[in-house]
């Protein structure tokens, strides 16, 4: 693999790292991949495992996340079959299995970090820390929101989710496209690639290839069009802009304007099924 960019872990230990491009897949690999990568997630700045509210950028995501939980159940509605039985991995503090728990699915969660298990404990929303504790179960829909990215072992786990999966079951995953406009713009800078918690960084073809491996087909992809504007706002910040919401605003608009005709957006779901 050769180098595609050097980078670094702007929001936690501000190391530096390597972005190495995998000619086979059309993917991103961070190097080095640390042995205590549990220690990168343990800090107030890593937001998906607290409900934080005390910025502006705590704010915002925390906004977006609730409009987002919504576009998110609607998405699984809109899906051909007729789900009950839902698993997510990487659950977080668990908000979106508690709304959906609310509109009547059977919703089963893993969560590695502790303090999110409690946080969603307390939401009614008990997780699994990992997916060993799941036994003899088949799900209807499989969600990782912004999860693909962080598992170690990419290959394995992904056999492991065709195997939780109902045959005619829906795995939906949502992760960051490098190709998109607002990535190329920030470079070095750009917040989605949140190395080294981000391990593999996506294209369309990545997903379709490394699914493709398993039996498995994207038959949809969608676009997140608020993750331009948010990973922009990190960016700016990163990039120690004092004018970061102005700026981040416009490269955002921009991005899915250009996305609209290229289809990069800065974020993708992808609606996979089993190959018959």
């Amino acid at each position: 693999m050769k180098l595609f960019l050097k980078t670094k872990d702007f929001s936690v230990s501000k190391e530096n790292f390597e972005l190495l491009f995998d000619t086979e897949l059309e993917m991103l690999v961070t190097h080095p991949k640390p042995d205590d990568l549990a220690s990168y997630y343990e800090s107030q700045e890593y937001i998906s495992h607290t409900d934080s509210k005390a910025s502006l950028t705590d704010r915002l995501y925390q906004w977006i996340k609730r409009y987002s939980i919504k576009k998110k159940i609607q998405l699984i509605d809109n899906q051909s079959v007729n789900p009950e039985k839902l698993l997510d991995f990487g659950a977080g503090t668990g908000d979106f299995l508690a709304q959906s728990k609310s509109k009547g699915f059977k919703v089963s969660g893993i969560e590695p970090n502790e303090k999110a298990r409690a946080y969603a404990a307390k939401k009614g929303v008990p997780l699994f820390k990992d997916s060993t504790e799941i036994q003899n179960e088949i799900f209807d829909v499989i969600t990782l929101w912004h999860v693909l990215e962080h598992l170690p072992n990419l290959d394995s786990q992904v056999k492991e989710l065709n195997s939780l999966l109902d045959l005619n079951g829906t795995l939906i995953v949502a992760v960051p496209n490098y190709k998109s406009f607002d990535a190329k713009h920030y470079g070095a800078h750009w917040a989605a690639y949140d190395v080294p918690r981000h391990l593999w960084h996506f294209s369309k073809t990545s997903i379709i290839r490394l699914f493709d491996k398993h039996n498995m087909e994207v038959v949809s992809i969608k676009p997140m069009i608020f993750d331009a504007f948010y990973v922009s706002l990190l960016s700016e910040k990163y990039k120690g802009n004092m004018l970061y919401l102005s700026n981040a605003f416009f490269v955002g608009l921009w991005s899915n304007f250009r996305a609209y005709f290229s289809k990069e957006y800065s974020s993708l779901i992808y609606i996979i099924k089993k190959k018959n």
